[in-house]
């Protein structure tokens, strides 16, 4: 009952205009969904994807918009950096056009036989572009033409202190080890490659984490369907683990639980999609709520601040 991959990965993002602007405008990736946080429905919830937000190329950010916010702390318990995969012969692209932007790039490094540059976003978020060997189409537009555009999320690399998270990936998750490099250990679910990928950073004796903007929320794998997830689910709990209960995220269904290392884990299945509320073409274009939270639309939309959408042609 293994997942297979990575689902989505979600982090906290400060001002929300802000964040749309450098991942729509910036670095090309479409906006699939606009919707809030459901706990939380002040505050925006954002997806950006490939061209249908399929599973392995989402990235979401809840939007605490508050500029007085709390800053995050990247440490050990989270996830501390986001690998993006783009082709093979576009990072000069890529670091020409970050620069373009005042976006200061580290960079190009090698790994595991791939070379990648490395970034932060507008609130601190660690990022990288990752060249590599990926069959995804990805999302065209100005920003990213066919040649260079963002495939989908590469990997993601977990801080821990412990070897527990290994021990419950591999034992619980099905994940293999591949290769290791120093303290990083890499692993791979499913099929394997980009967007299937995650390492394992050991920092024993390094700083927690702290939650907070600019930091990683939590990481969701894939899952086929409810069966599945139900049976896997009641793995966790007879395995000592504190699960969730099964939530409806309108667009997959999920469950949750801190893994031994204190990274928040949550198992999405692939369906339903982001195209059950908006056809494709108009994904992201409109705020979306749960029905639970139709009745409070008016209220909601007062708090939250208007955003704009840069145009793009995809």
């Amino acid at each position: 009952m293994p997942t297979h991959g990575i689902h989505h990965i979600t982090a906290i993002a400060g001002n929300p205009q802000s964040n749309i602007d450098f991942y729509v405008g910036t670095l090309g990736m479409r906006l699939v969904k606009k919707t809030v946080n459901f706990d939380d429905p002040h505050r925006y919830h954002f997806y950006y994807g490939d061209g249908v937000g399929r599973p392995g190329t989402i990235l979401t950010f809840f939007a605490w918009g508050d500029s007085s916010a709390r800053k995050g702390r990247r440490g050990t318990g989270q996830v501390t950096t986001i690998s993006l995969s783009v082709p093979e012969t576009s990072l000069e692209f890529w670091k020409r056009r970050l620069e373009e932007k005042d976006v200061h790039v580290d960079g190009p490094f090698d790994r595991f036989g791939e070379e990648f540059v490395r970034f932060r976003d507008p609130d601190g978020l660690e990022l990288e572009l990752v060249a590599a060997s990926d069959s995804r189409s990805g999302w065209e537009s100005e920003s990213a033409p066919p040649g260079e555009a963002i495939r989908g999320l590469h990997s993601l690399s977990l801080s821990v202190a412990g070897e527990g998270t290994e021990r419950l990936i591999t034992g619980m998750l099905g994940f293999r080890k591949v290769a290791d490099e120093g303290d990083r250990c890499r692993y791979e679910a499913g099929e394997g490659g980009p967007g299937n990928m995650v390492d394992v950073l050991r920092r024993p004796g390094s700083p927690a984490g702290r939650m907070g903007v600019g930091v990683n929320h939590h990481v969701a794998w894939r899952i086929t369907d409810g069966e599945t997830q139900a049976e896997l689910r009641g793995r966790l709990l007879d395995s000592g683990s504190k699960v969730s209960e099964v939530m409806d995220r309108s667009y997959f269904r999920s469950i949750y639980f801190n893994e031994p290392g204190g990274v928040l884990f949550e198992v999405a299945t692939d369906s339903p999609g982001f195209d059950i509320d908006e056809d494709v073409e108009h994904l992201g274009s409109s705020l979306k709520l749960p029905a639970r939270l139709e009745p409070r639309r008016e209220e909601i939309e007062m708090v939250l601040p208007p955003v704009v959408i840069p145009r793009t042609d995809g």
